[in-house]
């Protein structure tokens, strides 16, 4: 099942071009993932993303090669209206720490610690590989204070009473990434959100916010305030992977402005190019529509996978998992009821195999191996397939058939067969990563609360009491409030029931 002479092609955003991928000068291949923002529990889009990269490494692995694999954590920076390369607006986490589910911690400290504290858990639930390196922003502020002052001698960044700027016209190739090269429609683009006049271009993205108010501040030689949410990325990834590194990924929403004003920075500051690759995955649609909190199509890792006496649907991590990684990472994968039904179903055949598998290797059936090679050819095929664009339709296609094939000797598999067997579920856990749970504890298995399940328990029993005193309006209300959030209220003769709406 050795599958180094395969090589691993990929669509290259930077040259909108399927590319084979080799690591640079026989290092490791080097990989940075842009993570999360922690302010609150990443949803099931963010996985996609997340689950991309995750195959990318096993692919790699299987492959023979070393990998050295980054993935940040933005715990400060980032901006609620980013569509634009000079964010404006508040920064999420200080937004997050007014909400109502913000009130319950002390400090926007603690608020960035517990949501990624979460995100570990929801991570390891999903069994994604661990990163080599976890950068944090607020970890690495000297860093881009450095790396600011240098733009700055530069001639590419420049200050205002407001900020430190990057000066957009000073690096000629910026757009290449995204194709926004226009300079007359990137400035009416941006007209209306621009929130310093004594910026030199519309265009000009912030490195630095001056903001004495802000619940995270540091002391630059600008003045107290905090970076931008575009400058961590730059200086982490060259931080641990070096000025030039193999591949980048994201999700297809980071292209611009994201991507495009990291490689602005790093590219200036360094002459060279930041990656030599760009991997980017579509966005994921639940029942065909953009998942939306208002349409109760918006679900977290915890809301699916958490039992239902948590406020979750109880379903199978490596299920939700399949599901994530079952359609091509550069098409929009369309979440559906039907769609994880039969992820479920699949996971499900899976572990029955391997059920099989374990009782034949306790037995005392002897007779030859019947499943060696043939499990070996579909290996192949399915390494092929991920080789292949990560073509992950036709992978699994491959690798259910050799379910199929164990599952056909049913009772009757002997020894030596299910040796090979086992082997062969150990390689395509290895490569695909939904065949066996994760080892480690789990925040669904512990079974506690998140602030959502607090917030749902205290309107039922507002409800409850509204009832008691025959406020009927006021019962219907929150209700109907609930029905909002995508919770389905049951009165039954031993109180009031709660359960999300359910996909399967």
């Amino acid at each position: 099942m050795e599958g180094s002479s395969k090589t691993l092609r990929l669509y290259n955003t930077l040259t909108r071009s399927i590319e084979p991928i080799y690591p640079l000068e026989r290092n490791p291949l080097r990989l940075y993932a842009c993570g999360p923002t922690v302010y609150t529990y990443a949803h099931i889009g963010n996985f996609r993303s997340f689950l991309t990269a995750d195959l990318i490494v096993r692919v790699a692995q299987a492959l023979g090669w070393q990998t050295v694999y980054v993935c940040n954590v933005t715990d400060v920076g980032h901006l609620t209206v980013d569509d634009y390369a000079d964010a404006s607006g508040q920064d999420k986490l200080e937004r997050a720490l007014r909400s109502e589910e913000g009130r319950r911690f002390p400090n926007i400290w603690d608020l960035a610690r517990y949501y990624t504290q979460a995100f570990l858990e929801d991570w390891q639930t999903l069994k994604l590989v661990e990163p080599d390196v976890r950068p944090r922003a607020t970890e690495h502020i000297r860093q881009q204070i450095l790396a600011i002052e240098q733009l700055v001698k530069t001639g590419h960044a420049y200050e205002t009473r407001q900020g430190v700027y990057f000066h957009v016209p000073s690096f000629p190739d910026y757009g290449k990434l995204s194709g926004n090269r226009d300079p007359e429609q990137l400035a009416r683009a941006v007209r209306d959100v621009v929130q310093d006049p004594e910026k030199r271009d519309p265009r000009d993205f912030a490195l630095w916010k001056k903001d004495e108010k802000h619940l995270m501040q540091w002391y630059s030689p600008w003045g107290w305030g905090f970076p931008g949410w575009h400058i961590e990325c730059s200086v982490m990834s060259m931080e641990y992977l070096g000025e030039t590194f193999d591949l980048h990924l994201g999700g297809e929403d980071l292209i611009f402005p994201h991507h495009e004003c990291e490689i602005a920075q790093a590219e200036s500051l360094t002459g060279k190019p930041l990656a030599r690759y760009w991997v980017h995955t579509r966005f994921l649609l639940v029942e065909g529509e953009k998942m939306s909190k208002s349409k109760g199509n918006f679900f977290t890792v915890r809301e699916l996978i958490f039992p239902p006496e948590a406020g979750g649907q109880g379903i199978d991590p490596m299920a939700l998992r399949y599901a994530l990684i079952s359609g091509k990472y550069r098409e929009p994968l369309n979440f559906t009821r039907k769609h994880l039904r039969d992820s479920i179903r699949i996971v499900q055949r899976y572990q029955e195999a391997a059920r099989h598998v374990e009782a034949a290797l306790e037995s005392d059936r002897s007779g030859p191996d019947r499943l060696g090679d043939r499990l070996s050819t579909i290996y192949d095929k399915t390494l092929e397939a991920l080789c292949d664009d990560l073509n992950t339709p036709v992978a699994l296609a491959a690798a259910l058939e050799g379910v199929k094939l164990i599952l056909g000797f049913g009772d009757q598999l002997n020894r030596a067969s299910a040796e090979s067997a086992r082997r062969w579920l150990d390689q395509i856990d290895a490569l695909l990563g939904f065949v066996y749970p994760p080892e480690r504890p789990c925040a669904h298995t512990r079974r506690e609360k998140d602030p959502f399940v607090e917030k749902v328990e205290r309107l039922l029993a507002e409800r409850d009491a509204a009832r008691r005193a025959r406020d009927f309006a006021r019962a219907d209300a929150i209700r109907e409030q609930l029905l909002q959030m995508g919770v389905e209220v049951m009165d039954t003769p031993e109180g009031t029931r709660w359960r999300r709406k359910v996909l399967v």
